[in-house]
């Protein structure tokens, strides 16, 4: 029995340690919306994820400049022998033996390459456009999850902590009754027993809001100095918005909104426009060039023009092509997939919110209300000793685990309508 007074008093020494360093801390009240701000702007992988956009823009120029010419300076001699020709001189006396070779040459594209390159990556860079978006779609959702925790854990810490308050008085009172002999030990050390009961679950409970701090601190980019307390607003999305919407204009919304949609559907385009560009490679480009030669022809200043190509004789580009064209294949499946998926996934979390509305429903603010005036009732009884002390702690314990329930309602309520946001890919 001592053994327990002594893990209580320790249990109860780490608790206030941990709350005196909470204090420390910069508290910032904050609320949702507010906290959903400063993600969307300060979130260091937004902030990398969008670069990906500047990049497929870059190719996009890059696919459209036209490739270099080439500038050749050949045969240049650095001496002469005896048997080397006279010219006339290049500049003023220097320069009668000297020859040179000058050509510039300028490749070509044919059969439209280029122009299939640019459309290829224009749809590159609207898949990375719709990236970015599924990105902050699913980093959007984990960020408010992790809100809806950490507001379902504090607004949890409040009500515990209000009956460990209320507990420690009747403690109080029951220690100086108990050194006067006017009520046994027993019943003070099974309220002590309670004590520790709400000290471990509170402890407990604060491990959680410690973890979920630190994963909003890090999305939002804070200090690792500030403690977040979220605002007791909008737990409970509002009811209203899911009034007036059916089952076929979210699977509608889905198909329409989703990037992840969108991405399958652009793969087929850009894998449509690969096969394009694919078959134009079977064309050889051409190179046209222009020579200048000093010295080292039938003339002694000789200008020719010439051109080159590939002969595809043996390479036509048929592996790639073959390669391409099975690609647009893969991507018809992957679009159907994604279609099929994203159907799924909206008939499941309409049905889960539907089934998380009635529950909370079921859980009015009046019934909370009424358990709150209840618990208060119990209180002075039991302090007035109107009511047994079994009875007092068999209701608290049945008054907690109905808070409990009303908080899980509503935790879960806000999880599934989240969830539905994310599968139609927009906001109600």
């Amino acid at each position: 029995m001592k053994s327990i007074v002594i893990s209580g008093i320790f249990v109860a020494f780490c608790f206030q340690a941990n709350a005196q360093n909470t204090i420390l801390k910069d508290t910032i009240n904050i609320s949702r919306a507010e906290a959903e701000t400063i993600f969307l702007k300060n979130n260091l992988k937004l902030l990398s994820e969008k670069l990906n956009i500047d990049q497929a823009e870059a190719q996009v120029v890059q696919a459209k400049l036209w490739p270099n010419p080439t500038l050749e300076v050949s045969e240049i001699n650095l001496w002469s022998n005896a048997y080397s020709e006279q010219l006339p001189p290049i500049s003023g006396n220097w320069g009668k033996t000297s020859q040179v070779g000058v050509s510039l040459e300028q490749m070509i594209q044919t059969a439209g390459k280029r122009k299939k390159m640019i459309a290829m990556e224009k749809v590159g860079m609207e898949m990375a456009h719709e990236y970015f978006k599924d990105f902050l779609r699913v980093l959007k959702v984990e960020f408010r999850s992790n809100l809806t925790d950490l507001q379902y854990v504090q607004q949890k810490q409040d009500i515990y902590k209000k009956q460990l308050s209320s507990m420690q008085k009747l403690l109080k009172a029951y220690e100086n009754q108990s050194k006067q002999g006017n009520i046994s030990r027993s019943e003070f050390i099974r309220l002590k027993a309670s004590e520790l009961e709400f000290l471990k679950e509170i402890g407990d409970l604060q491990k959680e809001n410690n973890q979920l701090q630190k994963e909003l601190k890090t999305l939002m980019n804070l200090p690792s100095s500030s403690h977040l307390k979220i605002i007791n607003d909008k737990f409970v999305p509002e009811l209203s918005k899911l009034n007036f919407i059916n089952l076929a204009d979210l699977t509608s919304s889905a198909l329409e909104n989703r990037p992840d949609v969108k991405v399958s559907i652009l793969e087929e385009k850009y894998n449509e426009r690969k096969y394009k560009y694919e078959l134009a490679q079977h064309t050889p480009d051409v190179t046209f060039g222009i020579n200048y030669d000093r010295g080292g022809n039938i003339m002694n200043d000789f200008v020719g023009i010439g051109f080159s190509m590939d002969l595809p004789f043996f390479n036509k580009n048929q592996g790639n092509i073959k390669s391409a064209k099975f690609d647009i294949e893969k991507s018809k499946y992957a679009k159907t997939e994604k279609y099929n998926e994203a159907q799924n996934e909206v008939i499941k979390a309409f049905e889960d919110v539907l089934i998380a509305k009635k529950m909370y429903e079921n859980t009015n603010e009046e019934y909370e209300k009424d358990l709150d005036t209840l618990l208060e009732s119990y209180f002075k009884n039991f302090a007035q000793r109107n009511t047994s002390m079994l009875e007092y702690l068999d209701f608290v314990e049945a008054y907690l685990q109905n808070k409990t329930i009303i908080l899980d309602s509503k935790k879960e309520l806000n999880e599934h309508f989240e969830e539905l946001q994310f599968v139609i890919g927009k906001e109600l």
